[in-house]
């Protein structure tokens, strides 16, 4: 690449980010965008336990069709329930029911709804219901149709997908993170209420493959050449997780030696991409060492873990990651560092990979804090880096994607509307907590804190202060002034610094009031310091030399003042 095209292509990705952060900071928020976003008095009084779906794929003119079962508890006293289902897809009817036991024919019908008594705002539908007890278990049966969304840029842009491979076979799945579930199938679309289990029950034609989430538990061939394919987890899952995937597949497995035992790994490949894929996977089983001994147990050994190829670049759909990176290392076949170290292995595998802990185990309740999803899996990438290649490969590599930082808007989104905030979540949290290892300066311990979130907070929802405290409290150090400047301002510290023969004096400053960040630095010898927003003398003997520095593991800025 030209030292030309190089410029363009950062001057172009600068005004782009500049666009959006305008577009963002500027945007007024509608009530759809609350009614997506507040977990409220139409939400909060049920529970979520599982979801049993039932799809028909109607490749031919890319239309959908059938019902969820919602398996709910009743949390507290609720007089009104919402179902969340995108349009252009229609709502066409609900049964509210309850079961003697498991046997659906034994269902006792509470009530049913029709469009006459179902109220539609927008994308959501609200349905009045009388007192349901405490406690109790019931069922809500939501049938439904259309001609969903289809993604115009997944899986960014997200929706469904309806794609051919190089065979012309039709080759279709769905990506709708951000977006929500409800693109496709009726759900309550809010990251804080996970099932604890969940169904697929998708319908296709008997030519194709459909790959699910989870187990397999069965196939039933119809006399019409279509199939029904069941997929099953026993864990609590994502609403935007749980993904088809139909095409022509070829498969193939193997069995890793983990820390809870042994560990089903299946890959799911095109039929033309098999003996590509058997060398390329290869550093799936690299992946689950790495993370597991950094992050600890996969989360999910009962459901297996998965790649499945995709028609789109890939993304962390739990137990079922979504892979389309053409088979070759790096981001598309290029090292977002620049160091070198980004090409040694395969980014989709690892980075969506590491999403199994930090995304699928912890979730974001808000996608305004979808920061512990991305930023942690960013920092995953130096892990691995670091285990397989040594600690300054690892520096490097976090070092290098710091050019991809843009600075525009807070890292955490506005809280309520279902908005996440800048796409800095990636690599800028990356490098906060690649700071906050280097403060707490024990990789034993800092590692154990990992391990710990994923232990304490073992297939949870969270919010940031919760896994901002976790930290703090286990480190021993406060550090909520790095959250408070990292995670919600713009503006990176500057180290001012002077030098008076053997005095070396320094502060923040383009800082919150309080920043206290410690660093490492080069003065004569290395040494720490604990700079503030107030001037600071430390005061060496006169040999050695003067020149100074910081550890080029912070990320902050320097000025040398008169």
């Amino acid at each position: 690449m030209t030292h030309k095209i190089r410029l363009s292509i950062l001057f172009f990705s600068a005004l782009l980010s500049l666009q959006l952060a305008f577009a963002q900071t500027n945007k007024q928020y509608t009530h759809a965008d609350s009614l997506r976003g507040v977990y409220g008095p139409s939400r909060d009084w049920w529970d979520v336990l599982d979801y049993d779906l039932h799809v028909n794929f109607n490749i031919s003119d890319s239309t959908i069709s059938g019902f969820n079962t919602i398996q709910f508890k009743i949390l507290k006293k609720g007089k009104q329930l919402q179902i969340d289902l995108q349009q252009p897809m229609s709502l066409d009817s609900m049964v509210l029911s309850t079961r003697v036991s498991a046997n659906a024919a034994d269902a006792k019908v509470l009530n049913s709804f029709y469009p006459a008594n179902i109220k539609q705002d927008g994308n959501a539908y609200f349905v009045d219901i009388q007192p349901l007890k405490l406690q109790s278990i019931n069922y809500l049966t939501v049938y439904y149709h259309g001609k969903p969304r289809i993604a115009r840029r997944p899986p960014w842009d997200g929706g469904l997908i309806w794609k051919k491979d190089k065979k012309h076979n039709p080759w279709v799945t769905v990506a709708c993170q951000g977006l929500g579930a409800s693109v496709w199938y009726p759900c309550k679309d809010h990251q804080t209420d996970e099932p604890d289990s969940a169904q697929m029950h998708i319908r296709i034609p008997d030519s194709l493959v459909c790959v699910g989430n989870g187990r397999f538990r069965g196939k039933i061939v119809h006399e019409d050449g279509t199939a029904t394919f069941t997929w099953a987890v026993v864990n609590s899952i994502n609403n935007y997780c749980i993904i088809p995937y139909i095409g022509k597949y070829s498969h193939f497995s193997e069995v890793f030696k983990g820390e809870k035992g042994n560990l089903d790994m299946d890959y799911w490949v095109l039929e033309e991409n098999l003996e590509k894929a058997k060398k390329q996977f290869t550093d799936a089983v690299r992946m689950m060492t790495a993370f597991e001994y950094w992050f600890g147990p996969y989360p999910f050994y009962e459901d297996g873990y998965k790649l499945v190829e995709a028609p789109h670049l890939g993304m962390e759909h739990q137990s079922a990651t979504a892979y389309g990176n053409g088979y070759q290392n790096g981001y598309s076949g290029r090292d977002l560092s620049g160091t070198g170290w980004g090409l040694k292995w395969d980014f989709i595998i690892v980075h969506e990979s590491g999403h199994e802990w930090f995304a699928n185990n912890i979730t974001s309740k808000d996608i305004a804090d979808m920061w512990v999803h991305e930023g942690f899996t960013n920092y995953s990438e130096t892990l691995f880096t670091d285990y397989f290649y040594g600690r300054e490969a690892g520096n490097a590599y976090v070092q290098g994607i710091r050019k991809l930082i843009s600075n525009d808007i807070p890292i955490i989104g506005p809280y309520l509307v279902n908005k996440e905030g800048s796409g800095d979540m990636y690599y800028k949290s990356g490098n906060m907590l690649h700071m906050i290892r280097q403060v707490i300066s024990n990789d034993e311990k800092f590692r154990m804190i990992l391990r710990g979130l994923n232990k304490v907070f073992y297939h949870q929802t969270v919010t940031t202060k919760q896994v901002e405290n976790y930290i703090s409290k286990e480190s021993g150090i406060d550090f909520s002034k790095l959250f408070d400047q990292y995670l919600r301002n713009t503006e990176i510290p500057v180290l001012e610094y002077k030098i008076d023969g053997y005095k070396l004096s320094y502060r923040y400053t383009n800082c919150i009031n309080g920043f206290n960040l410690p660093l490492k630095i080069h003065f004569k010898t290395d040494q720490w310091i604990k700079p503030s927003t107030n001037w600071n003398t430390q005061n060496l003997y006169p040999e050695g030399n003067t020149d100074f520095s910081i550890d080029p593991n912070f990320y902050i800025k320097t000025k040398k003042v008169d």
